[in-house]
């Protein structure tokens, strides 16, 4: 006796005949189990017959996909794919043309299937097609089946695309280049050659020479959307399949031929929503065209680069009427230079192209700055010396503020990144504009001013300024805004007062979506969730972290371990080699109980901060803490290697000190396990008993008479 799991309950149908209700044996040969079926139905000749499944995608079965098979299905007994294919090879070659027509239709819907597929390439059935393009003889209805039945067989890669004729291919894009022809036939030429494209290189060059791009660009300007999102395919495809230069020279061929006003005018403008597939092709083309600034932006300033210096000075002669340089002495030049550098905003006023060493953003924030003092000078100039000449600490850095935005810009742009190929997040702003990087740079570097006086921010407010000017232009964008005009009232109309206004409605909304009693659960689910995080801090503690220890008598940082004690009363800590992981509390000299512990302190309040005062960087302000004891005399210093560090040990030890814990990581920690057990706890389990153990599976039906048969009811 076959096993349960072998057996496979399902109904087999075939027209004017009542359904045949079996359990089929996996491991029974499938021909076996078609003899059985064509026996119950005093069918002749098995061989001929094979099974189908009757609903959705009508996929032959075969061996390799009959454990694919689940209970409940429903087959159908059809012409076996072999014969299937043997009938169709006949009928597109009979010479009445009605036949042909159905012939080639059913072929085109058959082919989908790859066991057909093989049956019917096996009798060199696509050769027989590719004959009927070249002759080129047929009405525009059976070219269209024999296009479409063609696409489908070269989809399964069982024929190479590279074998077929150079005759077939000019033939193909003389379809996609004629001013007049059947719209169908067209959209299934450029499917052809879309693929073609992306399967080599050699039949890239092949169908750039034949087709025709400014007809291909003219079918942008249709009104039928599928046939400009075929055309679409195939530009993206040819941008994407060649070489660089080949890329690169195709790319300012469209740029000539004024591919983005096309776009804008013909697709976007006049549409008020574009197809998932089309809204893809834009993504990429819009991806391609802003990679060309990858190059720029991971590149740092050259300081011996006599181009990028002039530009730099540039930004600088723009800003300052000064006095002639060239009278002056040398370091009477370099110190006026400072001075305007520190004026302009740059973090290092003796040397700002160590500002752009960064990458990103690097030479690419050089040329938003340049490109905003050219285009907008007037504006370039009251953004400077309105800031330069602030003496209340609120002046708005204008080169740190640029060098930001630009990368702000680069990631939400998504500037160096390949497309992904599900992506379809595009900006029709995009397409209305030739330098649009530059252009949303101009407009939100004054923006940025703009806020920043909204927020009264110092040099401090830095961090949050630009947290807020990112979340303006990414809600403004979101819009799909069509113009930079529009894009420009959006975004300046979306002050900081508009911003906490939306956050604190986002916030109110989530907790009003929450009823009484659920917010009663969370407040009663609280102290448990925190007891769990606070037993997670402290067996990290436990476990040990690795920190860098300043000391002002070595040139390179040290590294030391610190670890706490499984009964949590005293730090170990010491001294360690690079290599070591985890090293035992024993091979930590020093300690500390816990109980002379006063106090946790972070930052700048860091002694360890405080001795170097002006010297540390805000990300290692950041990571820095320490531990006072003894009466606050002496105190172990800390950096941690992250911020996550940095939030699991100053947790701990204020979960060792009895305080609260207060990281960000904890509130989001909280935040989400709190969302998880309110999910948990208010799963539909009303009235409904859990049982120990799983229920036994119930005995099958003494027959299945039950089944329906819908097809009978229809005939």
């Amino acid at each position: 006796m076959p096993q349960q799991k072998d057996i496979v309950k399902i109904a087999i149908q075939m027209p004017g005949a009542y359904p045949q209700l079996i359990q089929l044996d996996q491991k029974k040969p499938l021909t076996a189990v078609i003899k059985e079926v064509c026996d119950k139905w005093n069918l002749p000749g098995p061989d001929n017959y094979a099974l189908q499944y009757a609903d959705g995608i009508q996929t032959y079965i075969t061996e390799s996909n009959r454990l694919d098979i689940k209970n409940g299905s429903i087959l159908r007994l059809t012409k076996a794919p072999g014969r299937c294919a043997e009938d169709l090879y006949k009928g597109i070659q009979s010479s009445d043309s009605g036949v042909r027509c159905d012939s080639l239709k059913q072929l085109a819907n058959v082919s989908t299937d790859i066991t057909f597929a093989q049956e019917f390439i096996s009798r060199d059935g696509h050769s027989l097609l590719v004959k009927i393009v070249e002759d080129a003889h047929e009405a525009p209805l059976i070219m269209t089946h024999t296009l479409t039945a063609f696409m489908e067989l070269m989809d399964h890669g069982i024929v190479s695309w590279e074998n077929l004729s150079s005759v077939f291919i000019k033939k193909i894009a003389s379809f996609v280049n004629a001013k007049v022809l059947d719209t169908s036939i067209q959209q299934v030429s450029l499917a052809i050659l879309e693929s073609m494209v992306l399967s080599s290189s050699s039949l890239f060059n092949e169908v750039k020479q034949e087709i025709t791009l400014e007809r291909l660009i003219s079918h942008l300007q249709v009104t039928n959307q599928q046939l400009q999102t075929k055309a679409m395919a195939l530009l993206m495809a040819m941008l994407l399949a060649g070489g660089e230069a080949d890329r690169q020279e195709l790319f300012e061929f469209l740029e000539k031929r004024n591919l983005r006003q096309y776009i804008h005018k013909n697709i976007i403008h006049s549409s008020s929503s574009v197809g998932d597939e089309m809204a893809h092709y834009l993504y990429v083309l819009q991806t391609v065209r802003l990679n060309h600034l990858e190059a720029r932006m991971k590149t740092p300033l050259d300081s011996y680069n006599q181009e990028q210096r002039d530009m730099l000075h540039g930004l600088r002669q723009a800003a300052f009427e000064t006095e002639s340089e060239s009278s002056l002495s040398n370091e009477r030049r370099r110190s006026l230079c400072a001075k305007e550098f520190k004026k302009l905003g740059f973090s290092n006023n003796s040397n700002p192209g160590q500002d752009l060493s960064r990458c990103p953003p690097g030479l690419l924030a050089l040329d938003t700055m340049a490109y905003f003092a050219s285009r907008y000078p007037d504006a370039y100039s009251r953004f400077v010396l309105e800031n330069s000449s602030r003496e209340d600490k609120h002046e708005c850095p204008f080169a740190r503020s640029s060098i930001q935005l630009t990368l702000i810009l680069c990631e939400i742009l998504r500037i160096g990144e390949p497309p992904s190929e599900t992506g379809s997040d595009y900006h029709p702003i995009f397409f209305a504009q030739d330098r649009l990087l530059e252009e949303l740079f101009c407009i939100c570097i004054q923006l940025l001013n703009k806020t920043w006086k909204e927020m009264r921010a110092t040099q401090e407010d830095f961090d949050k300024v630009m947290q807020v000017v990112r979340e303006q232009i990414t809600r403004t964008l979101s819009s799909k805004p069509t113009s930079l005009e529009l894009f420009k009232n959006k975004v300046n109309a979306l002050n900081y007062s508009e911003i906490l206004k939306l956050r604190q409605t986002e916030r109110l909304h989530q907790e009003e979506t929450l009823a009484p009693p659920v917010l009663e659960l969370k407040e009663r689910l609280k102290p448990e969730l925190l007891e769990l995080i606070r037993q997670q801090r402290l067996n990290r503690l436990c476990h040990g972290t690795l920190f860098r220890k300043i000391s002002s008598r070595r040139r390179q940082d040290k590294l030391w371990y610190c670890r706490l004690s499984p009964n949590h009363k005293v730090l170990h800590y010491g001294d360690v080699e690079v290599e070591t992981e985890m090293p035992s509390i024993e091979a930590l000299q020093e300690k500390i109980p816990v109980a002379d512990i006063k106090n946790v302190v972070t930052g700048k309040d860091c002694p360890h901060m405080k001795e170097n005062k002006g010297k540390q960087t805000k990300e290692v302000l950041d990571l820095a803490f320490s531990i006072t004891y003894d009466v606050e005399e002496y105190s172990l210093n800390f950096i941690a290697s992250s911020r996550t560090d940095f939030c699991l040990w100053t947790d701990g030890l204020n979960v060792l000190l009895g305080k609260e814990m207060s990281s960000e990581s904890m509130r989001s920690e909280l935040e989400i396990l709190l969302s998880m057990e309110i999910k948990l706890r208010l799963l539909d389990l009303e009235n409904v008993p859990i049982p120990d153990t799983a229920p036994p599976i119930p005995k099958p039906p003494s027959n299945f008479n039950f089944c329906y048969d819908f097809s009978q009811a229809e005939q």
